[in-house]
């Protein structure tokens, strides 16, 4: 199958460009002015962004919490990330303690092969490293070509691992080639304050942003930058919220490391003052909380200054009924909240509409950047010449509501309903196979394609 798409202006992380596009197959053949190939199908992109295909390394398909499992499968995540303009999500495999990785991996398997509409690739979070775990890491980046580990520095009991856990993965993750992820908050100071507001009678949904304040966050921010530098390890801080945590990142700069970091669409748009609505505050309930309105400002700069180099979502959802579990006691609600498919077409709305980003910094943060740091660059994250054909088609002057009446993420409730936006995705490419086309989903599970990635060399 091939496929010319013409008269589209191309916007990559690095270049702005009105061009056609040749595919041939599943990848890009040439790009070029005024191609003048046959193709099977010619898509008219005329007035039309054409962008890469978005990825989202930070999504929660089918994850067990709290005695539940988040309501988005992987057929249900992944169609509803085409849907949205992203085309590869990244999502996270959980050990479970006493057991191995590679029985995680089995169990994350059986989900997600042949179920999968997108595609998808792993990462690995450590919740139990010991000297068996250890023998695993090197199988886990050469053989199943899952390069990121993720740890959690909270869920005390459940998840958290400690610093000497921290450091041993390190090293061995350094001396594999692969990248140490973490869930930046501390877990004791936590466990602590939610203990207080329980003891207190404290139960409703502000207790849980309350018992999470920003230097839990700031101070782990910056325990695990420190130890990043002094393993040597290349290490990401996914889902940073609030400004303390952003000058751990800067700091670790001033002292010559770098730590990569990730914000959230949700950090960039909604605040604090949603907990204030009784229950229905539960809706935003994750862990970390959302913040106040400096945050958001902090985060929008920490963005246009590369100390946050990509726009993920942390998708977990669940439906209200499973949210009413914490009814009586914020401490079992459970943690997340629906975004895969509203992501892109946020961004370029608050972002770029509004005049906070470019164009190119909108690519970067949406797709190229997590692309590069996770091994899947130029493969992913591009418009170039033998690059995957993951295209989105984006009318950035069309209008609309998001409301749960109509996305298509399994959840019975929109974080964002009402919300009136500028600019939609019209057309998505998959491996050069158009897959949404004006709000139709044109193929079945099965189509995706679980993405072995690289070592950890091609950094930016």
């Amino acid at each position: 199958m091939s496929v010319l798409i013409k008269n589209g202006r191309i916007i990559t992380a690095s270049a702005d460009t009105l061009a056609d596009i040749f595919i041939e197959g599943e990848t890009i053949k040439t790009i070029g002015k005024n191609l003048h190939v046959a193709a099977d199908e010619v898509i008219d992109a005329e007035g039309m962004l054409v962008f890469p295909g978005g990825i989202d390394p930070h999504v929660h398909l089918e994850m067990p919490f709290m005695g539940t499992f988040s309501s988005d499968t992987y057929e249900t995540g992944t169609r509803a990330a085409l849907y949205g303009g992203t085309t590869t999500v990244i999502d996270f495999i959980l050990q479970t303690q006493g057991r191995s990785l590679k029985d995680a991996l089995t169990e994350w398997q059986s989900r997600a092969t042949g179920n999968a509409v997108g595609d998808y690739s792993f990462h690995m979070a450590v919740t139990d490293f010991n000297e068996d775990t250890k023998k695993e890491i090197k199988q886990m980046v050469e053989e199943e070509g899952i390069t990121s580990f993720k740890t959690f520095m909270a869920y005390k009991g459940a998840l958290m691992v400690d610093d000497r856990q921290m450091v041993g993965l390190m090293q061995e993750v350094k001396k594999q080639g692969g990248m140490v992820t973490a869930h930046a908050t501390n877990g004791d100071m936590i466990d602590y304050l939610v203990a207080k507001h329980k003891s207190e009678g404290k139960l409703s949904p502000l207790y849980h942003y309350l018992s999470q304040p920003e230097v839990t966050e700031a101070e782990a921010s910056g325990r695990f930058a420190h130890m990043a530098a002094y393993t040597g390890c290349p290490a990401y801080i996914v889902h940073l919220t609030c400004e303390g945590a952003l000058n751990a990142v800067r700091d670790a700069g001033k002292h010559n490391y770098q730590v990569f970091a990730e914000t959230c669409i949700q950090y960039l748009l909604l605040d604090a003052s949603l907990y204030e609505q009784d229950f229905e505050g539960a809706k935003w309930v994750m862990s970390p909380p959302l913040r106040e309105l400096k945050d958001q400002r902090a985060l929008w700069a920490g963005i246009n200054q590369g100390l946050l180099q990509v726009v993920a979502t942390d998708h977990c959802p669940f439906m209200w009924e499973q949210k009413k579990m914490g009814e009586k006691d914020f401490s079992k609600i459970p943690n997340g909240h629906p975004a895969i498919e509203n992501r892109i077409e946020l961004l370029y709305s608050e972002g770029v509409a509004k005049g906070k980003i470019s164009l190119n910094k909108f690519v970067e943060v949406s797709s190229t950047n997590a692309a590069k740091i996770f091994g899947m660059f130029p493969r992913k994250g591009t418009i170039a010449v033998g690059s995957d054909a993951d295209i989105l088609i984006f009318d950035p002057n069309a209008k609309h509501t998001l409301s749960a009446k109509h996305h298509h993420m399994n959840v019975d409730y929109s974080a964002y309903e009402g919300w009136e936006l500028t600019g939609k995705v019209k057309t998505v490419l998959l491996r050069g196979k158009v897959v949404i086309d004006n709000n139709h989903c044109l193929v079945e599970k099965g189509n995706g394609t679980f993405i072995k990635r690289n070592k950890v060399s091609n950094i930016i």
